[in-house]
């Protein structure tokens, strides 16, 4: 019987649909941009918490994401004692899980800020992920729309501390009641009504899409694009969408602007003009009332504290996914240009967004808790800071590393010598006192050139190199391996001149062991 036995396969290396890798360098710009949104919170009083990935599933309940049944879009598991877990689908239900299980040692109003990955069960395509990490900025136990105006001056100060320019960003601000109210108004109330408001909603969300006459044909029979696929609409008549698309393009930004829309108002019913007293509103469209009285005083505020319309917006056609926003709702929105896959000039958009969702630590406790936040798509945002260059993502803001060759490697007794000049490179300090570089010693079995290449693809700024005759003479030479980059790429009439032959020196050279931190000082100093 033949002893031979084909080998096992291997096993092939693929990452699952819809995740991401991610190198050294995108991780480093990230914490640096996760560090000044942390101080950012931080002086605002928001203190760090941190809850797990996991939660039981019916702590999520039925606000999953753009989703009509529980436990869609998330993903799940049963435990060894049958219940169901979910991996966290964002950060908000978490919190309000873990404030009702502490409540009554917690400081209350509760200010908190979290980061971390949350994860989607959809079927992910370009640009949508089933993990990604937000960073959440809450105020638990606070129902003043104060509240909700320090959210708003959060998030702005914050872009303006990523090195986003005024003027580059809007917060938009809306109130859910507001578009309740008008729900209300145009006769789409109650539960029976819940698919036709959504529809609604959904159809708000995509004017800066379609602008208002393709958001009307999303209200009325429906709407087909360019490549003929038609979408069905809310079904509502002209009327009725008349008014929708004029609280879309009110002035919401001032009080004058806001009570026009009011005298604009048509009772669907029998086409009478509504009232637009005040306490005839109050009456007949408490919600809308209450919505519309919500963004005056939001907006008194924010201009008491020196934040006009060029940083913070009123802007009714903001919508927001999720149903437990229960008052006003906020997106930050940056307003530069770029360049999308097909070519065209568009707006940035979107890259954060929340409200006031104040039934959903309630569904923990007897009393109602109110509550209210925003959330930073960390990776969108990351991508928009790589748009405007800015510093804090730049690779320059990392510390420059230097690799200490071993060229002896094959010989234990002379790695000590190795170990402490990255020794003293990883001591070596600034006179601010801040660490000088990053240090890394080879420790594959490689020869030189190979050595040297591994230099390269750290994106190394210099390399430390001493053989046998260095060490008999006591020195090192430093490679300079961004001006021995430039040399090397250099035409044959300039490798020719005195000037690139001076340079060359410049770019190794030669000194005593004990002077390696001032000589890897004058690298760092010529590509300061």
């Amino acid at each position: 019987m033949s002893a031979d036995k084909s080998a096992p396969s291997k096993l092939k290396a693929r990452q699952p649909r819809g995740f991401v890798d991610r190198g050294p360098a995108d991780v480093a710009a990230t914490e640096r941009m996760l560090a000044v949104i942390r101080e950012s919170f931080s002086r605002y009083g928001f203190d760090p918490v941190e809850t797990p990935f996991v939660e039981y599933t019916d702590a999520l309940g039925k606000f999953l994401p753009d989703q009509d049944r529980p436990n869609e879009g998330v993903f799940s598991f049963q435990d060894d004692d049958e219940q169901w877990l979910s991996l966290r689908y964002d950060l908000t239900a978490p919190l309000a899980r873990y404030v009702a299980e502490n409540y009554d040692a917690l400081p209350k109003p509760y200010r908190s800020y979290r980061a971390g990955y949350v994860f989607r069960n959809e079927k992910p395509g370009p640009g949508r992920f089933r993990q990604f990490m937000q960073f959440d900025a809450d105020i638990v136990g606070a129902g003043s729309v104060a509240a909700d105006a320090e959210i708003c001056m959060l998030a702005a100060d914050t872009m303006e501390a990523l090195g986003i320019k005024r003027g580059d960003y809007v917060v938009k601000v809306n109130n859910r009641k507001v578009l309740d109210g008008v729900m209300e108004a145009i006769g789409l109330g109650g539960e029976e009504n819940a698919g036709r408001r959504l529809t609604v909603l959904r159809a708000i969300d995509k004017l800066d899409k379609f602008g208002p006459e393709g958001v009307r044909l999303l209200l009325g029979e429906g709407r087909k694009d360019e490549s003929g696929d038609f979408t069905k609409g809310a079904g509502l008549s002209e009327a009725q969408s008349g008014v929708v698309i004029g609280l879309m393009t009110a002035d919401f930004g001032t009080y004058e602007g806001r009570t026009a829309f009011l005298d604009t108002l048509t009772d669907i019913d029998d086409g009478a003009v509504s009232k637009t007293a005040w306490d005839s509103i109050a009456a007949e469209k408490p919600v809308l009332y209450e919505g519309v009285n919500t963004l005056d005083e939001l907006s008194k505020l924010l201009l008491a504290s020196g934040y006009g319309s060029d940083r913070i917006r009123i802007d009714p056609s903001v919508v927001r996914g999720l149903e437990y926003y229960t008052g006003p709702v906020y997106e930050v929105e940056l307003t530069f240009p770029v360049t999308n896959d097909d070519g065209q000039i568009v707006r940035f958009g979107s890259v954060a967004g929340g409200g006031r969702y104040d039934g959903l630590v309630g569904r923990f406790r007897p009393e109602p808790v109110p509550a209210t936040g925003f959330s930073i798509g960390v990776s969108r945002l990351y991508s928009a800071l790589k748009a405007v260059k800015s510093p804090i993502v730049d690779a320059k803001s990392e510390l420059p590393l230097v690799v200490v060759t071993a060229m002896d490697n094959k010989s234990p007794e002379f790695m000590p010598g190795y170990q402490a000049m990255v020794s003293s490179l990883r001591q070596a300090k600034h006179e601010s006192g801040k660490p000088l570089v990053r240090a890394d010693l080879y420790l594959g079995s490689s020869g030189f050139n190979a050595q040297m290449k591994y230099a390269d693809r750290r994106g190394a700024i210099c390399a430390v190199i001493q053989g046998s005759s260095e060490r008999e003479a006591g020195t090192v030479i430093i490679k300079d391996l961004i001006l021995g980059a430039e040399l090397a790429a250099a035409s044959r009439d300039v490798k020719d001149s005195a000037e690139h032959k001076a340079k060359q020196a410049e770019a190794q050279f030669a000194l005593p062991v004990a002077d390696l931190v001032e000589g890897v000082k004058k690298v760092l100093a010529r590509h300061s």
